[in-house]
C-alpha cells in the first residue's frame, strides 16, 4: 500500500484473486478506472471505491451476467436497472437449464442403447412393438459391403440436421417389401435416421412413424452378414402367418464406430408385420 492508502494493481489483483491483465481489460472497457495513475511511471493505484465496484463485478459474474450488461449497470446504477438485468439473467439460466436437461436425456438415450445392445440375447427372433418414432429417410438403392458404403446416403441424411444427430444406433438401411417377399436381400433401397425425441431437425424432412409390430432379430456382425438372418426372419414370418407391411429397419447397434473388437459388433433387423 502506498500513495495515501491506495493499492497498486498487483496488490489488488492478489486481493481479489484475478489477474493484472483482467484489471487492465476492465479499465479499457470503462468498467473499472483506477483512482490514480502516476504520470511519471504509469503505475495504477486503486482505492476502496474501486473495491466496491470489483465486489459487484465478481458477484454478478458468479451469476453469469455478461460484462456488457455489467458495464451498463455500473455506469448507470439504478434499482430498476438491476432488477431488469437479474430478470434477464434468470431467463437465460432457465433456458440453459432446459437445454442441459435435453442434453442429459440424449446422454441417457445413448447409455440405455449401449446397455441394451450389450445385454440382449442374440440370434433369437421375437415379435416386438417398435415404439413411435420420428424418422428421416432417403432413397438410394445400393449394396452394402462395408461401413464406408453407407457414407453417401448418410451424408444425404445429414443435410438438413440443425444439430449433430447422426450417430451409431440411429442410422439404418432398409429392404423394400417387394424384395423381402422375393427373398432378395442383396440391395438396400432406403436409408433412414431414427431421431430421439430431443433431437432438433428440419421438421419438413421428418416422417412420424406410429407404433409398429415387427419380427426382430439381433446378431453378432455387420450389414455384410445380414443375408442369412433375413432368410430366417422370412421363414419365421411365413410360419406364423404374418404379412410384411413395411420396409425392414436394419441398424448397426455396435460397430467399429465405438468398438475395435468385431466380436462385440451387434446389428438389429426389424421387419414390420401384421
Amino acid at each position: 500500500m502506498s500513495k495515501n492508502g491506495l493499492f497498486q494493481i498487483g496488490a489488488v489483483a492478489r486481493k481479489f484473486k484475478i489477474s493484472v491483465e483482467t484489471l487492465r481489460y476492465y479499465e479499457r472497457i470503462g468498467l473499472l478506472i483506477p483512482e490514480y495513475v502516476d504520470s511519471e511511471n504509469g503505475y495504477r493505484y486503486y482505492g476502496y471505491r474501486q473495491f466496491e465496484i470489483l465486489n459487484t463485478v465478481r458477484y454478478l459474474r458468479t451469476l453469469g451476467v455478461g460484462l456488457d450488461e455489467i458495464v451498463r449497470f455500473v455506469k448507470n446504477r439504478d434499482v430498476g436497472g438491476l432488477k431488469d438485468m437479474l430478470r434477464r439473467q434468470k431467463e437465460t439460466v432457465v433456458r440453459k437449464i432446459a437445454e442441459l436437461q435435453r442434453i442429459e436425456r440424449k446422454i441417457d438415450n445413448r447409455l440405455n442403447w449401449l446397455f441394451d445392445a450389450e445385454t440382449v440375447r442374440l440370434n433369437r427372433i421375437e415379435l416386438k412393438l417398435l415404439p413411435p418414432c420420428r424418422m428421416v429417410a432417403v432413397k438410394d438403392p445400393r449394396e452394402i459391403g462395408n461401413f464406408l458404403d453407407m457414407e453417401p446416403p448418410v451424408d444425404k441424411l445429414g443435410e438438413k440436421q440443425k444439430e449433430a444427430v447422426l450417430f451409431l444406433g440411429k442410422v439404418g438401411a432398409g429392404v423394400s417389401i417387394e424384395n423381402l417377399e422375393k427373398v432378395n436381400f442383396g440391395k438396400y433401397e432406403i436409408f433412414f435416421l431414427i431421431l430421439d425425441d430431443e433431437d432438433i431437425f428440419d421438421d419438413g424432412a421428418v416422417i412420424r412413424c406410429p407404433e409398429t409390430r415387427a419380427a426382430v432379430v439381433r446378431f453378432c456382425g455387420t450389414h455384410a452378414q445380414a443375408g442369412g438372418h433375413y432368410r430366417e426372419l422370412m421363414t419365421f414370418i411365413r410360419e406364423n402367418g404374418l404379412k410384411i407391411n413395411g420396409f425392414s429397419r436394419e441398424i448397426a447397434l455396435i460397430d467399429n464406430t465405438v468398438s475395435s473388437d468385431d466380436t462385440r459388433f451387434v446389428t438389429q433387423i426389424a421387419v414390420p408385420v401384421e
